[in-house]
Order: structure tokens, then C-alpha cells, then sequence
């Protein structure tokens, strides 16, 4: 049996991530920075890294999705958590010898020349330029700049300790009628930017099953995580190829058809 730890448990990836795993056999240890009454969760503070040594031990595979998600945050409220706790991470990992990482980056690592301005982080231009994952870092804000950290402090430990790593640039994880509803208040460029980097429920799962279990050819992998959406710019090939993820939604799909999601779009 594979031990799996979350972090970041309670969050909205964090709950498809557990649900991710309901038919495999794993066991499933969760981490949330404060508890949550639905989830048998252990607070952890990743910024502490006595604690994260701890808490890692006995581990196989850690998922580590803890951070401040918000991309407009400054970076006195980012440094901690998405720093700090990435570098304790990876340490507790190497310690307790894990075998894989799976770390939570952000479509906000790459997006700078895509996005209407710095100011509008979740915005897309006209014609966006296509970004693979091989590409350049271009970080919109604080945040994409950490979660470039991110990626490269897996890349170090991947090369230097043999970790398998995992960077995942995950997108926006929305409902069906979360994106209808966000899509319906915003501007085009906003709307624009939904469509595009939508990511739904179900694909999230199958996304995060895939970076957790797929043998990985090369480690470092960079793997975008969006649906398999018709005006996607981040390319989906390499994730696909790499990890054997198959996504099946469509967020324009859901806005112009009314997709009620009994029936997703095969990629191939």
C-alpha cells in the first residue's frame, strides 16, 4: 500500500485530491493549516520545519498544495508559506526518503506576457502566445514569482537527491456552474482567461492521480493542469504524453452548449 500525504488538504484541490484516491490502495494522511470539521485533518504550519520533518515521516508520496493562494497577495504574506514551507518541504521529503513529490505550481509561474496587465493577473490578452511547459518562467505577480521558486527548488532537489518532482501549473478549479457564473460577471478578457485555464472537478482528479502514480520518464516533470479546453494556451500535449493524463471537459463546452457535465469531450 502507497502512503500519500496532502497538504493543503482542505482546499478546494486538496478535497478532489482526496477523492482522487477513493478506489486506489492508499493511504491518505491530510495536512490543512487549520482544522476543518468535514475532514479528519492534522494542522500544520509548513513554515515550521521541525513540524513538516515530522509530519512527513513514514510517507511515500507527499502532494504538497499548502501555500497563499492569492495572486494578488504582497510578499510579506507569501514568503512564509510559499518560500519557507517549499524549501521545508522538499527538506522533510529528502529526510524522511520520499519518493515523490507532487508540487502545486500555478499558471501564474508563466502568464506575464498573456495577461492585460500586471494589475489584472486573471485577465488574457487578444491572442495569447502559447506556452509550453519547457518555456521560460514569466511570472504575472508575487505569487507567480513563488511558485516559480517552487519549481525551481524541485528541479534542485530532483537533480540533486533523485527525487521524483512533479511541477504541476495548475489553472482555475471551478465548478460547472462556478464558471458559468464567474464567466457571466467579468469582461472578455476575464471571461477570456476562464476559458482558458478552466480545470473541472473531475478532471482535477484525474490530473492529480496521474502526477501521483504515473511512471515518470524524466524528473523533473512540468505538467500543466487545465481541462481540455478549446481556447487553452497552455499547451496539454507534454501532460498528456508525460503523465497519460486524458481530460475530459471543456469549459466551452459548459458556456456555449450548457454542458451539465454527464458527457466530456475525449482528447486524444
Amino acid at each position: 500500500m502507497m502512503n500519500v500525504a496532502i497538504t493543503g488538504a482542505s482546499g478546494s484541490v486538496g478535497r478532489e485530491a482526496i477523492e482522487a484516491f477513493s478506489d486506489r490502495d492508499v493511504e491518505l494522511t491530510l495536512f490543512s493549516h487549520s482544522e476543518a470539521d468535514d475532514l479528519d485533518t492534522t494542522p500544520l504550519e509548513v513554515a515550521n520545519r521541525e513540524a513538516v520533518v515530522d509530519a512527513l515521516s513514514g510517507q511515500d508520496v507527499l502532494i504538497h498544495l499548502a501555500a497563499n493562494p492569492d495572486p494578488r497577495a504582497a510578499w510579506d504574506a507569501l514568503s512564509g508559506p510559499n518560500v519557507d514551507g517549499v524549501y521545508n518541504v522538499y527538506e522533510a521529503a529528502v529526510e524522511n526518503d520520499l519518493e515523490r513529490v507532487v508540487f502545486a505550481s500555478s499558471n501564474h509561474a508563466v502568464n506575464m506576457g498573456n495577461v492585460v496587465s500586471p494589475i489584472r493577473p486573471e485577465s488574457t490578452a487578444g491572442q495569447p502566445t502559447v506556452i509550453r511547459p519547457g518555456d521560460p518562467p514569466d511570472p504575472d505577480t508575487y505569487y507567480g514569482v513563488t511558485k516559480v521558486f517552487g519549481e525551481a527548488m524541485g528541479e534542485y532537489y530532483a537533480k540533486r537527491h533523485g527525487l521524483d518532482v512533479v511541477n504541476l501549473r495548475i489553472g482555475w478549479l471551478l465548478t460547472r456552474d462556478e464558471l458559468r457564473e464567474e464567466c457571466a460577471d467579468r469582461d472578455a478578457a476575464g471571461e477570456r482567461y476562464a476559458r482558458a485555464m478552466w480545470l473541472s472537478p473531475n478532471d482535477c482528479r484525474r490530473l492529480i492521480d496521474a502526477a501521483a502514480t504515473t511512471t515518470l520518464r524524466s524528473t523533473p516533470t512540468v505538467a500543466h493542469g487545465i481541462s481540455a479546453n478549446a481556447e487553452r494556451f497552455l499547451s496539454l500535449s507534454e501532460t498528456m504524453l508525460e503523465l497519460g493524463y486524458r481530460p475530459e471537459d471543456d469549459a466551452q463546452a459548459v458556456l456555449d452548449d450548457g454542458d451539465d457535465g454527464r458527457s466530456g469531450l475525449q482528447t486524444g
